[in-house]
């Protein structure tokens, strides 16, 4: 077995003990963002991998995210990714939307997994698979570690690919997070295509806007 730092294994290993051969682990990105998708990954690893840099993507920089992305590809066992688009977030709602994005990422694989890990607090809805929800999975599963740098690399390559369409927002800094330069260009410009209009801060700057607009 390979040794990763912080006992990242133990629920897999658990697990493999009990008889489950193909473990995967669930996390989301996108949460909070006022703008652009909320995206998922699902990701089985062999029970040889090593690479024992993976963690949290929170805690990694964004160079080191884009290194293990390129080993996590390569040597997983399988990968699904789930895209759930701002117009979904608005029409769902945040929760629901993520919970959408995490089940469309399990879809995604060729063969169902025995077991599930899924990072947070609660369970992904209407999937006939054993799973469990792990409170702060992505610093205690491998799996879900890797789950969260695949999902983080693949949101931020997509928000590099908005910032092209809509440069006045500076989507490649923040990606869609609501910081100082965010807020400030939705107050000039107002909200564009992605942006979720579902958001309060969104819908308050746009209503901004439209009364700059009329005046």
């Amino acid at each position: 077995m390979v040794e990763v730092p912080n006992n990242l294994l133990a629920l897999e290993s658990r697990l493999w003990d009990q008889g489950f051969q193909s473990v995967a682990g669930v996390d989301e990105v996108g949460r909070g963002p006022l703008a652009g998708p909320v995206v998922a990954a699902c990701v089985v690893l062999p029970r040889d991998f090593s690479v024992p840099e993976v963690n949290d993507s929170k805690k990694l920089t964004p160079a080191k995210r884009e290194k293990l992305f390129g080993q996590i590809m390569q040597n997983a066992r399988q990968v699904g990714v789930g895209i759930v688009t701002e117009k979904v977030i608005d029409r769902l709602n945040i929760l629901n939307a993520s919970l959408q994005a995490m089940y469309k990422a399990v879809s995604q694989l060729e063969n169902p997994p025995d077991f599930i890990l899924v990072d947070g607090n609660q369970r992904i809805p209407n999937l006939s698979l054993p799973q469990m929800a792990v409170v702060r999975g992505d610093s205690s599963s491998l799996s879900i570690a890797a789950a969260s740098i695949v999902a983080k690399v693949t949101r931020d390559r997509i928000m590099l690919e908005y910032h092209q369409e809509y440069p006045e927002f500076n989507f490649a800094d923040h990606k869609g997070y609501a910081t100082k330069t965010h807020v400030e260009a939705l107050r000039t410009f107002g909200p564009c295509r992605i942006h979720r209009r579902s958001f309060s801060l969104v819908r308050l700057c746009q209503l901004n806007q439209m009364d700059m607009e009329m005046k």
